[in-house]
């Protein structure tokens, strides 16, 4: 089975799509060859859209298998689409870009910590899962750092003791350090994983990939 894709030949695939479990949000030009990969990988629905008119989807949507929190800027025909498999929240304001400063599963969700109260108890209400403020290695934008599914969550391979431990604190799932495409430590942007496999992204080394498996439960064959 492939383990590792890219996105028009760029290996940051976690800036690209977004999945939320049983579905994939992928830019609505993605190739037949991208689609066919995260559906034989992942067991997804594919949602083909765009999100601002961009095919940074990755970036400007999180979630999980109750709801999704998509950029306030996103434009109705855009929302429409995922409304016909999610709840959807907009992400108003300056602090828009949902899959950057949200780290999201069917446990709980690790959020910028300079996000608002009252924006914090709209995405606990979506996602029906606890909500904590968090960094990952000193970086505010968790959704970039980090990476969440329902049977782990990899994160920065330079996280803080006191970031992994406000994680373990929050889900009883595994919680581990690893980076992916030779050494960037910012998993989110080049990973596509949920309860069903994962994708890496292309540059991802079979180290980096063993680490990935570990975290998430799978075992390599």
């Amino acid at each position: 089975m492939i383990r590792t894709l890219a996105y028009e030949g760029d290996p940051h695939i976690g800036i690209f799509t977004r999945v939320l479990e049983d579905i994939a949000v992928v830019p609505a030009e993605a190739s037949a060859d991208y689609c066919a990969a995260l559906k034989e990988a992942l067991g997804v629905t594919l949602v083909k859209t765009h999100i601002q008119g961009s095919s940074i989807i990755g970036s400007l949507v999180s979630g999980n298998s109750r709801g999704a929190i998509v950029s306030g800027l996103a434009y109705p025909d855009e929302i429409r689409a995922i409304e016909e498999y999610r709840e959807v929240m907009l992400l108003e304001g300056s602090m828009n870009a949902a899959g950057n400063v949200i780290l999201a599963n069917d446990h709980m969700a690790a959020v910028h910590p300079d996000m608002d109260n009252a924006t914090m108890e709209q995405v606990r209400s979506v996602l029906g899962v606890p909500v904590i403020r968090l960094t990952l290695s000193g970086i505010k934008t968790v959704g970039m750092a980090g990476y969440a599914t329902n049977r782990g969550i990899l994160v920065h391979a330079r996280s803080a003791g006191r970031e992994l431990a406000a994680l373990e604190s929050a889900t009883d799932l595994p919680v581990g350090t690893g980076t992916i495409n030779m050494g960037s430590g910012l998993v989110g942007t080049g990973l596509l994983a949920n309860s069903t496999g994962y994708l890496a992204g292309i540059e991802t080394s079979g180290f980096e990939m063993g680490r990935i498996a570990d975290v998430f439960g799978f075992v390599e064959g």
